[in-house]
This record gives C-alpha cells, sequence and structure tokens, in this order.
C-alpha cells in the first residue's frame, strides 16, 4: 500500500494483515522509517545501505 504525505510516498510492509506494521519512504539518500499506527510519531532516518542491511538481517532471523 501507498501512501503520499507531503511530498514523500510512504509504502506500508507487504507483510502486515492488520495495518500494523512499518512505512517508509525514500527521498534522495536517505530510507525514512516510521510506524504505520503513528503516522505523526517519530521516524528515524538511515542510509539506504544500512536499511539493506536491516532488511537482509530480519530476513535471517524470527522476530
Amino acid at each position: 500500500m501507498y501512501r503520499h504525505e507531503n511530498g514523500l510516498t510512504w509504502q506500508t510492509s507487504s507483510f502486515t494483515n492488520s495495518g500494523a506494521c512499518v512505512e517508509v519512504a525514500r527521498p534522495p539518500g536517505e530510507v525514512l522509517v516510521r510506524d504505520s499506527k503513528r503516522r505523526t510519531g517519530p521516524r528515524i532516518s538511515v542510509t539506504p545501505g544500512t536499511f539493506a542491511a536491516m532488511v537482509d538481517w530480519a530476513k535471517g532471523h524470527a522476530l
């Protein structure tokens, strides 16, 4: 699912069934991550490489 806000396109994880997951936006040079239940709450900014490493780690671990 995609949501457009303030010039950013937020994408919800495709692995969520309830909408209670994370969303990411990808402006140039960074990846923004936020809680889909708290869209106006805090968000973190990481580099694309760091985000890719986090995703790779999560794929190999049961959370």
